[in-house]
């Protein structure tokens, strides 16, 4: 990676009582004080407007005094930086990271321990953490509590999902912050296990936005060796407190000095856009780890799994398609078995002919006849394939057509069995030319009792991140726990999924309109989203006349999803025959990138709407994606990102005047014009519907 130069300029000062320390924009203004008592507290202002009141900050620990109070200031230190980076995948080739700190080095003078708080304020938030340095009076120690606060000074607008230890896969709630209460959401959900820790739990990355019109969104940073937060909320009073995720005896984190929390952030603006195009969370991650990422690529790629979750086919080899159905020593084909050698090569066949960089298969191999449900230990060993499924004829099928095989690891929850058979499964990876996998955690977790948020599965997910660096290996979790930056160190965690996805609509109540204008201010913050868009065939009662389960978007927005989820990994998760139907559609899926040199939000609101365009890595390209909710939509876009005095041909993929996501939706039109960067374009989003436009320079 290219290093940049950057500037750092430090100085110490005297304490005050309150001390005060400002964005480079002078726009957001954070005050630190401790309280008579030693407490330390913080509050947070955006253009002289608080947004948080003064709240207090503080850890309990295990069988010894609590680092809350009894605090004073030894010393301090303010920095400005101005550090520019280079993400080896990202949306943009560019990323700044501007901010002031501040970090009070406070002893507890009863105790005679020390801890340090470190304040980074950025012209998008505040991101705050606990340092624990090396010292006499404290070495190991366990964390029973984080005592955070962000006490909130009105009864906002809220997202909000439930504050589950397992899962992340729920559909969006707005409501007021006084109307939280989790009893109250649909449970029957499709999520398989469930550990929601109370009435007034939710989850981060909390977004709001306040009457006064400002929008304020908490979340954390650079969760490692730390269980994940969740945040408790005194309804009527509008405050929140950490809630971290226990282990299976109840503990929360267990270190050693020295130590640091992840960082806790606040990002606020009175303009949308910022929040869901900052890289604060990537920013206060390590840089890169890793001395040659050259082998770290995007991919697009296509494979057998839409078509199990329409019923098509199965990942069992007997075809039952059932979870929990004991092998009893013998396996018997029905035919419905879709990860197939025959299957898997036409899907190779189709990624060949229309440029696509990869296959997925899962249900390749032995275990899928009783994986879920019992929570049993030993499921998969990720080398054994079944009876139809010819490991070298299909790789060597593959290079043959210039195409990659990615890797399927369901481990179906139990961590402890795919640790011990990981590295097996890494050298059959390399022994086949495998450039990446994708992972699975559905189901309970096997250490029995913990959780996917808790300290040990975190630490869980990152060290597979870098085993698989190891071996030069690109990882896309699913069901882990939801990223918080970790892929600025370790980039060949290209993807994750960590939020409800477009699978569930194939089988549950499925995401609503509004849910993918949402996503980008919660989940997306932390890291790229293996979203699986590209659904063509919205309606499930295509393949079953019985089924109501469908997409809850037109079939355009399917297509807008590939600009406005970013991920350096995308699917086109439809069935080949789908794709055959609508060649002319399906070509924007073949042109669009999936790594970017620039980047630009412009247009955003949660839970409405959001409008992104976005310059390939490499070349000269452009791609807008709007999308709308539930709601039909009418907006006009300047090209003034465009290149001046260059002539492009728009390709523009559109809802037709009558589509609607419930009742018409794969009803579409595509037209070409030219433009300039001072044209404008009129978009027209259809209910829960979208608009994709391809930018090609004309020589």
């Amino acid at each position: 990676m290219k290093k940049l130069h950057y500037l750092v300029i430090i100085f110490f000062a005297t304490f005050a009582n309150a001390q005060n320390v400002q964005s480079l924009s002078k726009n957001i203004s954070l005050d630190f004080k401790l309280s008579s008592d030693g407490k330390p507290t913080y509050s947070v202002s955006y253009k002289s407007k608080i947004c948080i009141n003064e709240s207090t900050l503080g850890i309990t620990l295990k069988d010894i005094p609590a680092l809350e109070s009894g605090f004073s200031v030894i010393n301090q230190e303010i920095k400005t930086v101005d550090q520019p980076w280079h993400p080896v995948l990202g949306e943009q080739s560019t990323i700044e990271n501007k901010y002031n700190q501040i970090t009070y080095f406070l002893l507890q003078k009863e105790t005679g321990r020390k801890i340090n708080i470190v304040f980074k304020v950025y012209n998008e938030g505040v991101a705050f953490r606990y340092e624990f340095p090396k010292q006499e009076n404290l070495n190991y120690f366990i964390i029973s509590d984080e005592k955070t606060q962000f006490n909130l000074v009105g009864n906002h607008k809220t997202f909000w999902i439930p504050g589950d230890f397992d899962s992340q896969e729920y559909a969006y709630n707005e409501t007021l912050l006084s109307e939280i209460n989790t009893e109250n959401i649909n449970k029957n959900n499709g999520i398989g296990v469930k550990s929601i820790a109370g009435k007034y739990t939710v989850q981060a990355p909390l977004m709001m936005k306040s009457n006064e019109g400002i929008y304020i969104n908490i979340f954390e940073a650079a969760v490692v060796n730390y269980p994940v937060m969740h945040l408790d909320l005194i309804p009527n009073q509008y405050k929140l407190t950490s809630h971290l995720v226990p282990n299976a005896i109840g503990d929360k984190a267990y270190l050693q000095t020295p130590a640091v929390s992840p960082w806790r952030t606040i990002m606020m603006s009175d303009d949308a856009r910022d929040i869901v195009g900052s890289k604060m969370i990537l920013n206060l991650n390590e840089p890169c780890k890793l001395d040659d990422t050259s082998w770290i690529k995007p991919m697009k790629y296509v494979g057998i799994w839409w078509e199990m979750h329409v019923g098509k086919s199965t990942w069992d080899y007997a075809g039952s398609q059932n979870a929990q159905n004991a092998a009893d020593g013998t396996m018997k084909p029905s035919g419905k078995h879709g990860a197939t050698t025959e299957n898997t090569k036409r899907y190779i066949d189709f990624a060949a002919k229309n440029g696509f960089d990869g296959v997925l298969v899962e249900g390749w191999n032995v275990g899928w006849e009783d994986w879920f449900g019992n929570w049993k230990e030993d499921v998969f060993d990720f080398t054994t394939p079944y009876p139809d499924y010819n490991l070298k004829e299909i790789n060597d099928y593959a290079k043959s057509k210039g195409v990659k095989m990615i890797m399927h690891h369901e481990t179906s929850g139990s961590v402890a069995n795919y640790e011990r058979h990981l590295d097996r499964a890494l050298n059959l990876m390399k022994e086949y030319g495998y450039p990446a996998a994708k992972s699975g955690y559905v189901g309970k977790i096997i250490p029995r009792g913990e959780f996917h948020d808790g300290q040990t599965m975190v630490n869980h997910f990152n060290f597979v991140a870098r085993r698989f660096a190891d071996y030069k290996l690109m990882i896309n979790s699913h069901e882990s726990s939801r990223p918080t930056g970790y892929s600025r160190t370790y980039p060949n965690y290209i993807a994750a999924e960590a939020a409800r996805g477009n699978e569930f609509n194939a089988w549950s109540i499925g995401n609503p309109p509004m849910h993918e204008t949402i996503l980008p201010f919660t989940r997306l913050l932390g890291g790229p989203m293996d979203y699986t868009p590209g659904i063509f065939e919205i309606k499930m009662s295509y393949y079953d006349p019985k089924k109501t389960e469908q997409v809850h978007t037109t079939l355009a927005k399917q297509l807008a999803l590939y600009v406005t989820m970013y991920s350096p990994l995308q699917m086109a998760a439809d069935l080949i025959e789908n794709y055959e139907k609508y060649p002319d559609a399906f070509q924007f899926i073949k042109d669009v990138a999936v790594d970017w040199q620039d980047s630009k939000y412009l247009e955003a609101e949660p839970g409405d709407y959001l409008t992104v365009v976005r310059k390939e890595k490499n070349g000269e390209r452009w791609f807008l994606g709007a999308i709308t909710d539930e709601n039909a939509r009418t907006t006009e876009i300047k090209l003034d990102f465009l290149t001046p005095n260059k002539k492009y041909q728009a390709i523009i993929y559109q809802d037709s005047t009558t589509a609607h996501w419930k009742n018409n939706p794969i009803s579409y039109v595509i037209k070409t014009i030219q433009v300039t960067s001072k044209s404008k374009i009129k978009l027209n989003l259809a209910n829960g519907g979208g608009t994709a436009i391809s930018f090609k320079p004309i020589n």
